[in-house]
């Protein structure tokens, strides 16, 4: 079973960080499927009831309940999110035509902005940070 989660995991991931809107909601889907799985996985042992029959003989003998619950609670969460994401998916590829996510022009230009900033500063420590007029 851990296999199969990593390798749920490591798929989802994968797909996330493609550039097509469908990969990135595949991606995202497997990675619900793999948290739903390590979760039941969490909760011990299959077919054994969380409540006893108002006797408890041996505690270790009963599942919990508790990843049961959370694992229903991240079922109804990824299907909003699924949702969400598909509409948003939808429309991106009604208004341009395709599902490439492009990249932010704006983003690139902080970037750059910096990594300038970054090496005017290191030539400053190089230099001994003295700016004009004697002062630091």
């Amino acid at each position: 079973m851990a296999l199969v989660i990593g390798g749920l995991f490591a798929v989802g991931f994968f797909l996330m960080l493609q550039r097509s809107l469908m990969r990135i909601v595949l991606g995202f889907i497997l990675l619900g499927h793999g948290t739903n799985l390590l979760l039941l996985v969490a909760g011990g042992t299959p077919g054994r009831p969380p409540v006893p029959d108002g006797r408890i003989d041996d505690p270790a003998g009963t599942a919990d309940p508790l990843p049961q619950a959370m694992a229903l609670t991240a079922i109804v969460i990824t299907f909003g999110l699924t949702a969400f994401l598909m509409a948003l998916a939808y429309r991106s590829w009604r208004m341009t035509g395709h599902d490439e996510v492009r990249d932010d022009v704006e983003d690139r230009r902080i970037g750059t902005v910096r990594e300038r900033a970054e090496a005017g500063s290191a030539a400053d420590r190089e230099t001994g940070g003295t700016a004009p007029g004697g002062e630091r």
